[in-house]
């Protein structure tokens, strides 16, 4: 319309001349001006289309200015017409109201007609005069819809005008063929990426008549230098370190050991978070690739060992990685060089000449040249050294902890949790045969960490479990005497390792002992280290376990030996409540723990696998008959009036009070009715049932040894006995004047 074209470009006019007057635009405010700048922009976009009408306006706009009045006015009187009809047909419809409602909306329909047929010729007559029907019609029918606000009412003529709908079919997809389709796709992206993947292996194959050992170095890293990149396949990087490490045997150790320790790397990075564990498979080909590395550093004759990487190393290592990157690497260079040389760089191709020969060679060629001229002004001893990245101690200590991390995880009760514990001796054969290697090279503090952990391995088992697995894998070790190699690797420990080294290797030696029935030596070794008065405040919660599980050790080893006193000493603190915390066998799952996640995963993290677990009704048992034993005497000769009046066992006691107010007792089922209910018989004089049903817990088939549960029986039948009599002389004292010796000797069965 004629209208909108002056609006346009008076607008455009206005916005122009704002944006040239600088002074009075940095009067206005920011959102102000901004929202200038963007009319400026919105304006400019929607002129474009009505560019040639705008610029026909520019050049005439007085005839563009009466058209557009014209046009109007025709418009106008058009309006007025309309409104006469419409007054007309509303005038002759109430005029017909005494019809019936069904008339009516005839007669009305009929009125509307005639009236769009007078005013359909009335303004066909006012268009004659003023300006064409169709141009007329537009503007009017362009000015109801933008009155309408853009809701799509039509309004005068156009309300009644026919409108044809388009019914769109509605098609129906083919979900199977779709289906296939994508299937189809898929295994089509499938295919192309298993050939560009063979199309790479193939390019970064090496060629058997080709290799050298600095080829087979720079390839190692060219490899290693991805690690950790974005989009950089893990399993991919091991591969290819792997297939490098087979083609590097042919080298030497040199050449090889330095490729074997990046693959141990790359198979300990497959593992992205501490919660991750190394599975099986992983686990024995790192033990395979550190087991070749300790056959060759092993042998005494040859006399390889390994050592750290010098700045002449890292410089080497860096020339490599420039040779590897081509034309990257001489652009770098160019650029550091100064301006314009990096294009230089890029244009000419640098000939590399053997100063020996004079004639050209490769950058392979001449890497390996350099490695030999290198290797021929080493000595003896640096020969026979091959510096390498990492450490073999920190590799065998990681392997370790993925060890202990799949037993925790695995589940004890299936058979994969035995198939895993046969990895145990190969990784106590890799810990023996490094640390002879570095007392060999005189690395003390490593040796002394892998006696630790090899120390830490031995400590739970005891001999008789030692000599059947040794005779089922048909070892040398069939024997089963650990007592003398314990000892040898502890004082080691004493004498090379850390502080932490020594307090668990002392609290390990001490467990040993107190398992094979060496109740005072274990005693006189803690006593001694006043390890007692230092655990509290080590800070370190694993050794505290393992202090835990060493008390524990020690008062089932004096329960054994019938030293009831002793036993009920070091069992008492532990087993007075939490005993899976303390011990590290279990975690508590209550419903208003404190424990934040992060404490919770930590407490996870600690657990002890479940081979070395100590049996808590075998626990408990022995520290409640302890008590009874303690106990009953003296709640004998404290006499009813008195029963609190010295309380030896406050455990004992809460269980025992609780027994007695229970309105109706069944029979015993669990290890705790057992012992109270022999209490009970116990304080009436009947020691045969106290004897009975202590003797048939089935807690005492645990007890390690050949013979271990016969004995046992029979130290409880014996102090059972003796605390019988006491109890009967303590409770019926005050009954007798005088007793008949061989009376109380028939009465319990003992000897004068």
């Amino acid at each position: 319309p004629r209208f909108l074209v002056r609006m346009l470009c008076d607008l455009e006019d206005h916005v122009s001349k704002s944006l040239a007057d600088k002074a009075s635009f940095k009067k206005l405010k920011p959102a102000q001006g901004r929202a200038l700048n963007r009319m400026k922009l919105n304006l400019k976009k929607f002129c474009e289309k009505y560019r040639g009408i705008m610029d026909e306006y520019r050049k005439n706009p007085v005839v563009s200015s009466e058209s557009s009045s014209s046009s109007s006015s025709s418009s106008e009187s058009e309006e007025e017409n309309d409104s006469d009809d419409s007054s007309s047909s509303d005038s002759s419809s109430d005029g017909s109201s005494s019809a019936s409602s069904g008339d009516k909306k005839k007669k009305a329909t009929a009125d509307s007609d005639d009236s769009d047929s007078d005013s359909d010729s009335d303004s066909g007559s006012d268009s004659d005069a003023s300006s064409d029907w169709a141009e007329s019609s537009d503007s009017d029918s362009s000015d109801s819809e933008s009155e309408a606000g853009g809701a799509g009412e039509l309004k005068g003529r156009a309300r009644w005008l026919k409108r044809t709908t388009v019914v769109k079919e509605k098609v129906e997809k083919d979900k199977a063929g779709r289906s296939e389709e994508r299937k189809r796709a898929k295994e089509e992206a499938a295919k192309l990426k298993a050939e560009q993947e063979a199309q790479k292996a193939e390019e970064g194959e090496i060629k058997e008549e080709d290799l050298t050992p600095s080829l087979i170095q720079k390839k190692t890293l060219e490899i290693v230098s991805s690690r950790g990149r974005k989009g950089t396949d893990a399993k991919a990087l091991l591969g290819q370190l792997e297939a490098l490490s087979k083609l590097a045997t042919r080298f030497g150790p040199r050449v090889e050991i330095p490729v074997l320790m990046h693959v141990i790397t790359a198979q300990f990075d497959m593992q992205r978070t501490i919660d991750d564990f190394m599975d099986t498979p992983t686990w024995r080909s790192c033990a395979g690739y550190l087991e070749r590395a300790g056959s060759i550093l092993g042998d005494e004759k040859e006399g390889w060992k390994i050592g750290a990487m010098t700045a002449e190393d890292d410089e080497l290592a860096s020339d490599m990685m420039m040779a590897t990157m081509g034309k990257a690497g001489k652009m770098k260079s160019g650029i550091m060089s100064g301006a314009g040389g990096a294009m230089a760089a890029m244009s000419t191709e640098e000939k590399l000449i053997n100063p020996h020969t004079g004639e050209v060679e490769t950058e392979d060629e001449r890497m390996e040249r350099l490695r030999l001229e290198r290797e021929a002004n080493m000595s003896e001893e640096e020969l026979k050294t091959i510096r390498v990245p990492g450490s073999l101690s920190l590799f065998l200590s990681r392997l370790d902890e993925e060890y202990n991390k799949s037993l925790q995880r695995i589940s004890p009760h299936s058979i994969d949790y035995v198939v895993r514990l046969q990895d145990e001796t190969k990784l106590r054969e890799l810990l023996g045969i490094y640390q002879k290697y570095y007392q060999r090279v005189d690395s003390a503090s490593d040796a002394a960490m892998l006696a630790e952990l090899r120390v830490e391995h031995m400590y739970y088992r005891h001999d008789s479990i030692v000599k059947a697995v040794a005779e089922a894998q048909d070892t040398s070790a069939a024997d089963g005497n650990t007592s003398e190699e314990m000892t040898d690797l502890c004082t080691y420990i004493y004498q090379h390792g850390t502080d932490r080294q020594k307090t668990r290797a002392m609290l390990c030696h001490i467990y040993h002992h107190a398992l094979h029935d060496r109740f005072l030596e274990g005693r006189d070794l803690l006593l001694m280290s006043h390890l007692q008065e230092t655990i509290p405040i080590a800070g370190d919660i694993a050794t505290m376990i393992l202090f835990n599980r060493t008390m524990v050790t020690l008062g089932l080893a004096a329960f054994r030996l019938g030293n009831i006193w002793d036993s009920h000493q070091c069992l008492s603190d532990i087993c007075s409540g939490r005993v899976r915390e303390l011990l590290a066998q279990g975690v508590s799952t209550g419903r208003f723990s404190d424990k934040s996640p992060e404490q919770e995963k930590a407490e996870k993290r600690r657990q002890i696998p479940y081979h070395q677990h100590i049996n808590l009704d075998l626990l408990e048992a022995c520290h409640l008959i302890s008590a009874m034993f303690l106990e009953v005497p003296n709640m004998a000769s404290a006499g009813d009036n008195d029963r609190r009046g010295r309380v030896l066992s406050r455990t004992f006691r809460k269980y025992h009070d609780m027994y007695d107010r229970q309105v109706f007792t069944g029979p015993p089922e669990q290890t705790r009715d057992f012992v109270m209910t022999a209490t009970k018989a116990l304080l009436k004089g009947d020691w045969k049932k106290c004897a009975e049903l202590l003797k048939s817990l089935e807690c005492w088939d645990l007890v390690p040894g050949d013979n271990g549960a016969e004995e046992i029986k029979k130290m409880l039948g014996e102090n059972i006995k003796q605390t019988g009599l006491r109890t009967y002389l303590l409770a019926f004292s005050a009954q007798y004047d005088s007793l008949s010796l061989s009376q109380l000797c028939e009465m319990f069965e003992m000897t004068k």
